[in-house]
């Protein structure tokens, strides 16, 4: 029974309350725009990250994390992309990969928007964490964290912080 750290559009930037957010984490997700390998490796170091590339990320980056991840944690298919939109207005190549796969779980980022959406036409549970980092519009960081317990996706957690 995994409990995931979720996070998004870091930007190079994580603050250290995140960090102990994610102390009580199995596995740590980041959607995208990681910004630098050292980034990575700092929640790489805390626990088992999961990540995909963002539209920020440079080379070094893209030759360590794939642009999609398709993955089963526990009884649940999770689908992670970086640019994904949301349920009624996803991007193209999202929603072929969501017919395609036909996950339980999407994550997305990009958008610096925190949002969790049942989509009944696919039926999947969409999670768009939010900004972790301090760049963008955005005025407050976000993340959550969850727990998967066989095929429920339950104990959903947010954090939020003022920039």
């Amino acid at each position: 029974m995994p409990r995931i750290g979720l996070l998004s559009d870091t930007h190079s930037f994580i603050n250290p309350r995140i960090l102990e957010f994610f102390s009580t984490c199995d596995e740590i997700w980041h959607a995208g725009d990681i910004g630098n390998l050292e980034t990575a490796d700092k929640l790489a170091s805390l626990k088992p990250l999961k990540a995909v590339y963002g539209n920020i990320d440079g080379t070094e980056i893209r030759k360590s994390y794939p642009k999609n991840q398709v993955f089963m944690c526990g009884q649940v298919k999770v689908l992670i992309t970086h640019i994904g939109g949301y349920p009624g207005r996803y991007e193209k190549e999202a929603r072929q990969l969501i017919e395609i796969e036909k996950p339980g779980l999407f994550i997305c980022g990009h958008s610096h928007i925190l949002k969790v959406l049942y989509d009944k036409k696919h039926e999947l549970l969409h999670i768009n964490p939010g900004a972790a980092g301090n760049s963008g519009f955005h005025h407050v960081i976000t993340c959550v964290r969850f727990v998967i317990d066989g095929k429920d996706i339950r104990d959903l957690e947010v954090f939020e912080k003022q920039r």
